[in-house]
């Protein structure tokens, strides 16, 4: 029997009209019996998330202040919803349970929390199925770390005597109660999670675009969707972007080999993005599937002559940044030279004093910072070794003037990724785009 686990988020999950819209695509597909929710999303443009509505009522009791208005709003955006579906739901007993807790020593994972827990409470009772409670089965740590293979287990034994049940997404619990989040659209992660603890046949995520496009459309008009894509390729595309997907969304299903089909509420005719090991038979391959890229990136240059022989040298300088937490992105290495790539939100608190302590500890012959840059991942995962397009790829971009600040393939020629200065980041996806 083949089960699918379906998740919604939250823009497919904003008032009572996405509900049933929700209903008629599950109930399409009497596979689809496992169901992960969201908290209510922005129903425009100009609307508020639910779960910022949440945290602003936790900021405001954390600190002592009135946190009515923010609560009375989270009441009503539900209370809309149950009045239109004509559903019968204790809102006001909830609301009145949040409110005690907001009054009394608030923690945040719980407020945070609620958007999830109450949704899926709504769309258990519209379905008539199961509600499901991550804080029984979704486990963390003391120290709000998920763990993977407990949660696997015990969602597993929670599910599988199950016929069909809903699920809140995003949250879970540690062993002495204290409730957790993960990070912003963790719901993905809750439903990957779900499709491996019960061996599901597909995960399907379903959001407000229709899978995967080959670029950001706010800068490429009318950019192609991408029809598969594998497992690392999304996991890049996600890590430098493209927000389709979390991240962490793709770890628990990949060991298993189930694929995540990328799919849009408002569009269900729409085939979406389907994320896979392996292509099915007869599906052409492409050597590039897509281009992202991050804003906000610094590069640090250190040479030193002979440093190549210099046994140690970069173990030192990333030490260095270990010691004091500091993560890179990439790191690239030269004869005389060892470039560093570094977000520049993490690097401006301590920029002095590292550069203090690279002086001092590997009296480099220059040191170098370059700053308002972008990184661009070009990504393919299979025959770009054996294809031009990454060639092509910086031609383009020599030919338009666009400067090449770092330019760097791995040897597993997974994706070239290129520094470009972020006033022409913009063009530069246009001009990689229109080059692939």
């Amino acid at each position: 029997m083949r089960t699918i686990v379906a998740k919604f988020g939250g823009t497919s999950l904003a008032d009572a009209a996405h509900f049933r819209k929700v209903r008629e695509i599950i109930q399409a597909d009497p596979d689809r019996r496992f169901i992960v929710a969201s908290a209510p999303g922005k129903r425009c443009p100009e609307d508020v998330k639910v779960t910022d509505l949440l945290l602003e009522c936790y900021e405001k009791a954390a600190t002592g202040e009135d946190f009515e208005v923010g609560l009375s709003a989270v009441g009503v955006r539900f209370g809309e919803i149950i009045e239109d579906l004509g559903l019968d739901f204790p809102l006001a007993d909830e609301i009145q349970t949040l409110r005690a807790h907001l009054s009394d020593a608030p923690r945040l994972g719980y407020v945070l929390s609620r958007g999830e827990y109450l949704n899926s409470r709504l769309l258990a009772a519209y379905l008539g199925y199961t509600f499901v409670d991550p804080e029984w089965c979704v486990c963390f740590d003391e120290a709000g770390h998920l763990d993977g293979p407990m949660t696997r287990r015990t969602l597993g034994a929670a599910l599988r005597p199950l016929q069909n049940a809903v699920i809140a997404g995003f949250y879970g619990a540690d062993m002495a109660g204290n409730v957790h989040t993960m990070t912003r659209g963790g719901s993905d992660v809750t439903g990957s999670l779900v499709a491996a603890a019960i061996h599901a046949s597909l995960y399907e995520n379903w959001t407000d675009v229709s899978g995967l496009l080959a670029a950001d459309p706010h800068i490429v008009p009318n950019p192609k969707t991408v029809k598969y894509v594998s497992y690392r390729e999304l996991r890049t595309l996600s890590y430098m972007g493209a927000s389709v997907l979390h991240t962490d969304a793709v770890l628990p299903v990949s060991d298993l080999d189930i694929p995540i089909n990328i799919r849009n509420t408002d569009r269900p005719q729409d085939a979406g993005t389907t994320i896979v090991r392996k292509l099915p038979r007869g599906e052409t391959k492409y050597p590039i599937v897509g281009v992202a890229g991050r804003k906000g990136m610094s590069v640090i240059q250190v040479e030193k002559v002979m440093v190549s022989d210099e046994s140690g040298f970069t173990a030192i300088m990333l030490d260095i940044l270990k010691n004091r937490q500091l993560p890179f992105e990439q790191c690239l290495t030269g004869i005389d030279t060892v470039t560093l790539v570094i977000r520049s939100d993490l690097l401006a608190p301590c920029k002095d004093e590292l550069f203090n302590e690279i002086r001092q500890k590997l009296n480099p012959d220059y040191l170098g910072l370059t700053e308002k840059l972008s990184m661009i991942a070009v990504i393919g995962e299979r025959d770009t070794e054996s294809s031009d397009a990454n060639v092509q790829v910086l031609q383009a971009l020599a030919r338009e003037g666009v400067p090449i600040n770092t330019a760097n393939q791995g040897a597993g020629k997974l994706n070239l990724l290129v520094g470009v200065p972020e006033d022409r980041y913009e063009d530069a996806i246009r001009i990689i785009y229109a080059a692939i």
